[in-house]
């Protein structure tokens, strides 16, 4: 029996590799690619620790190179979702009792598995079934996802650690318990982290969990579980389905011990998932907590005072890295008429020098598109503003998808603040531009602010203090994450906590104890040493 207060080793983000050529990292990665571009991988689901087959396979493809096969999956339907329900239920008992310490031994592992063993592995998959660039795989599916797990565990003995007061003679006590019930979590193809984290957070602090990841992201999901399993983590605490989405909210949605939803993906959808539990709402044993991270339409404000290369720079990088398939990445841009012309030359410059292709190849900046779907909506927006009278085509716009879903990226001068593509979320490698005069820059604060439903991340650019100081006020509720001359993409585990509101989700805080306390029901225990034995209060004597 445990007598000792533990205090886990004390959480650093995970340094990040730089794949250079020659490097011993860069010669791993590219081994581990070409094994697995030799390989054929069967992904069965994972239902109470054991692997399901259904025989129902759907075949896996690389976006950048959609006729080679890396695998296939094993599609499920509503009776394993039902029989994944039954898994987590019969697990919780056993595993919110293990000891807190004990349950952060096995993540804490399972970082070290992914920053060391594993690494290579799980940045080969999401390069090849997300189409990712090494350093945004590295960035991603090693680093945040490492981050993730170690934080998280010092998150939770901090919020532990919180106790109430105690006044003479009684002892106050606050336990921290899971939330009865099973956590149903619901991932985005985009990062890899996320879909490890968005079952592992609650995981960690008794909860057991249904997973369900987009089908995109497959490829990489099943090392994420393969991971978990190593580290030791129990039978049935997390299941790992490949479902439709409507079969698994059927049967979820329906059931009296769902008790949480953690949701990363489309604002469209988060909402019809929020109107279907309010529509049961009764027919559960608590109310379910609701928890999801959506979309964005994430902007940069330039004022007159910016340095410009370093604003070029930045949008960039947050408009074009991953292909824009993030949900904090720059899709639109307020730039000042007198920078203007030397802004443009640099995102000419810079989208001119970038090289299209297969991640596989390192030189290449851009790889593709996540799917056809996305790929269609994608270039139907760019052939939108290139029939528009109220917007041009400043450099970019060419689609081809007959050999991998490639879109140049592509940046689109608006001549109205409130067009098109300005205003929806777009998740691809378009930026528009409206260009202000110069002495309108408090003005375009308001329309900022106005333009999108969203509020996720945003950037101000000045070297004007006063500049700097009028932004932060005006967009105070614009952005969840608000960056100050840097791009508004790449918060990292435990500095910037991620998370927006408005139509971008409930705000809680992705990397940060915040995150945490939603997949808690903590109770609060008195015990009084020496009772009283006599009903009577003084104010009562005669």
């Amino acid at each position: 029996m445990a007598n000792a207060f533990f205090e886990p080793p004390y959480p650093i983000n995970e340094p990040i590799l730089d794949y250079r050529p020659g490097s011993p990292e860069r010669k791993e990665i590219q081994a581990q690619l070409a094994f697995l571009k030799s390989q054929m991988l069967n992904i069965p689901m994972i239902i109470n620790g054991q692997p399901v087959e259904t025989g129902d396979t759907v075949s896996i493809h690389p976006p950048h190179e959609h006729a080679h096969t890396l695998g296939h999956y094993h599609k499920g339907h509503k009776e394993h979702v039902r029989l994944a329900i039954e898994a987590a239920l019969s697990a919780k008992a056993k595993w919110e009792n293990m000891p807190w310490q004990e349950r952060a031994s096995i993540f804490l592992k399972a970082a070290d598995l992914i920053a060391g063993p594993y690494r290579a592995r799980i940045n080969a998959t999401t390069m090849l079934g997300q189409s990712k660039n090494v350093f945004q795989a590295e960035i991603d599916a090693a680093c945040e996802f490492a981050d993730f797990l170690r934080f998280n565990v010092a998150f939770m003995t901090q919020m532990y650690d919180g106790q109430p007061e105690s006044a003479p003679g009684i002892w106050n006590k606050m336990e921290y318990r899971p939330l009865e019930g099973f956590i149903f979590a619901l991932t985005p193809f985009n990062f890899t982290s996320i879909a490890g984290n968005l079952g592992g957070a609650p995981a960690l602090l008794g909860n057991t969990v249904v997973w369900k990841p987009a089908e995109t992201q497959i490829y990489s999901a099943k090392v994420i579980m393969d991971v978990f399993i190593e580290a030791g983590l129990p039978a049935g605490v997390i299941n790992l389905v490949f479902v439709d989405g409507p079969d698994a909210g059927e049967v979820i949605f329906s059931h009296p011990d769902f008790a949480g939803l953690h949701f990363t993906g489309s604002t469209q959808v988060f909402q019809h998932l929020w109107k279907e539990i309010g529509n049961n709402i009764a027919t559960y044993k608590s109310y379910p907590r609701i928890v999801g991270e959506t979309g964005g339409k994430d902007f940069i404000v330039a004022h007159s005072s910016s340095h410009v290369p370093k604003l070029i720079t930045a949008l960039t990088r947050a408009a074009f890295e991953f292909q824009g398939q993030k949900c904090s990445a720059c899709s639109r841009a307020y730039i000042p008429e007198s920078l203007w012309e030397e802004v443009k030359a640099g995102l000419v410059r810079d989208v001119e020098s970038f090289k299209i292709g297969s991640p596989e190849d390192f030189t290449n900046f851009i790889n593709a598109v996540i799917d056809e779907k996305a790929f269609d909506k994608i270039s139907g927006y760019i052939e939108q503003a290139k029939q528009s009278s109220d917007a041009e085509i400043i450099i970019g716009g060419a689609c081809d998808k007959s050999k991998g879903y490639f879109i140049q990226p592509t940046v689109v001068q608006a001549k109205k603040s409130d067009f098109v593509t300005m205003q929806e979320e777009i998740f691809g490698p378009v930026l528009t531009v409206y260009v202000y005069p110069d002495h309108e820059f408090e003005n375009i604060l308001d329309v900022v602010d106005q333009t999108s439903p969203y509020a996720l991340t945003g950037s101000i650019f000045a070297t004007d203090r006063y500049a700097i100081t009028l932004a932060k006020k005006k967009l105070k509720h614009a952005a969840g994450n608000f960056y100050v001359n840097d791009k508004p993409t790449g918060a990292v585990v435990g500095q910037q906590p991620f998370g927006g509101a408005r139509g971008s989700g409930t705000n809680d805080k992705a990397g940060s104890i915040l995150n945490l306390y939603r997949w808690i029901s903590a109770q609060t225990i008195k015990e009084t040493f020496d009772a009283p034995t006599d009903y009577r209060y003084p104010f009562m004597e005669e």
